[in-house]
């Protein structure tokens, strides 16, 4: 199941460099993964301040 990431994103950008697929980008008030390139790594979630990308 693909990582989402919710509501506690604070648009650090700390994930997007981590993630292997390219999945994830910055949205109009957050980041988001396309769950289409999500490989379910969880290279984003290690990487975030505040636990944003959770698993979906």
């Amino acid at each position: 199941m693909a990582y989402v990431i919710n509501d506690s994103c604070i648009s650090c950008g700390a994930c997007e460099p981590e993630c292997p697929t390219e999945a994830i980008s910055a949205g109009d008030d957050r980041y988001v993964i396309d769950a289409d390139k999500c490989i379910d790594c969880g290279a984003c979630a290690n990487a975030c301040p505040v636990d944003a990308p959770v698993e979906g």
